[in-house]
């Protein structure tokens, strides 16, 4: 049976608009577009807004790093592909610990700070792929692509899924049972496999996942999953790993977080959340809906589970995606992309560009 209007566009798109999906997942594959961009402090309430400042006249937003004082190490992944440790304070490379071919936009380091996660692509393959956040020889772990380690260390979520590249999708009519959530347990390596409910099967939609995030809790996850067709299909999910068979609604455990406060919220929608070690949500929220995408508007909140306004940290540029969001274990720090220039917010403040050439970044 058919899903039917808002509700299967929240989650979903058709698979005849796959290929539209390609020029704007670039991140996915290694690349991305370099571009300058500014952030800024907002206003302290939803209902307040303003357009961003022009590239030209940065406003908000500082170029460097002076007081990096306390921050926690930083990996990221290079447009180049490379998976590197940056100095957190001025964004140069320490050091490489692997050259070539790591996909954006999530790599996961362990709660000992030991182990990085990451995906390295092969082809139209990716693998999950662990190393020492020193360098060392990789471990493969299981084909998928965006690692995600829970809080404890027991658990890796990450999706199986095909590449959303230029020639790496399937030649066939149903595409929905290609995407997948996986827990992959550590270091048993026994998996859970949430799917998409057998009504979203038969419709012909799929899901594409775009980020993982672990709550406190060790069971609840955060599903970024995108859409293209209109704004409308971007959606986040916080998903109970103990109960819930599927990783997009309809099915049991799976809660939609809403999109509140202006500008637009009828037509704007969540590109990106992670859990807080609070239990809220770091967001990215764009607006607005329409066909072809136009976005006026891209900030960075902190929310509730349900999606109410809690703080902004940053107004973004419309037209760059916003990325990659991860908070520190303290939640003192947190950081993103815009485009492909790294920013780092301290205790929610004015975030600072640190670097750029980026498609993933984390702190360690």
């Amino acid at each position: 049976m058919a899903m039917s209007g808002a509700a299967t566009r929240r989650f979903l798109w058709l698979a005849p608009c796959a290929t539209a999906i390609l020029s704007m997942l670039g991140a996915c594959g290694g690349g991305g577009a370099a571009r300058p961009t500014v952030t800024a402090a907002g206003p302290a309430h939803p209902s307040a807004t303003r357009t961003a400042p022009a590239r030209t006249a940065p406003a908000g937003a500082s170029s460097s790093a002076p007081h990096a004082t306390g921050r926690p190490g930083i990996l990221a992944v290079t447009k180049t592909g490379a998976l590197v440790r940056i100095d957190p304070a001025t964004g140069s490379i320490r050091q490489t610990l692997v050259a070539s071919r790591v996909l954006g936009d999530e790599i996961s380091v362990s709660p000992d700070h030991s182990t990085v996660y990451y995906a390295q692509r092969s082809g139209c393959d990716a693998e999950i792929k662990s190393i020492s956040t020193g360098g060392g020889t990789p471990t493969s772990i299981a084909p998928g692509q965006l690692p995600a380690i829970s809080p404890d260390g027991a658990k890796l979520a990450f999706a199986r899924q095909p590449l959303l590249t230029p020639g790496c999708l399937p030649n066939q009519p149903n595409l929905a049972s290609l995407f997948k959530v996986v827990i992959h347990t550590l270091p048993a390596g026994s998996e859970t496999v949430l799917s998409v409910s057998p009504q979203v099967q038969s419709s012909g939609l799929f899901a594409p996942i775009s980020h993982l995030s672990w709550e406190a809790d060790n069971v609840r996850l955060a599903v970024s999953t995108t859409a293209v067709q209109d704004n409308e299909g971007w959606a986040l999910s916080i998903v109970d790993t103990s109960a819930a068979p599927y990783y997009v609604r309809p099915g049991p455990g799976v809660t939609a977080v809403s999109v509140t406060g202006s500008p637009d919220a009828q037509g704007s929608y969540i590109r990106e959340g992670i859990f807080l070690p609070n239990g809220n949500l770091f967001i990215s929220r764009a607006c607005c809906g329409g066909v072809p995408i136009h976005n006026t508007s891209r900030l960075m909140w902190e929310v509730t589970p349900s999606g109410a306004f809690v703080h902004q940290v940053a107004i973004g540029y419309p037209d760059l995606e916003h990325v990659s969001l991860a908070a520190s274990a303290t939640g003192r720090f947190l950081l993103y992309l815009a485009g492909s220039d790294l920013y780092v917010s301290e205790n929610g403040k004015r975030p600072s560009k640190l670097a750029s050439g980026m498609i993933a970044a984390t702190w360690m």
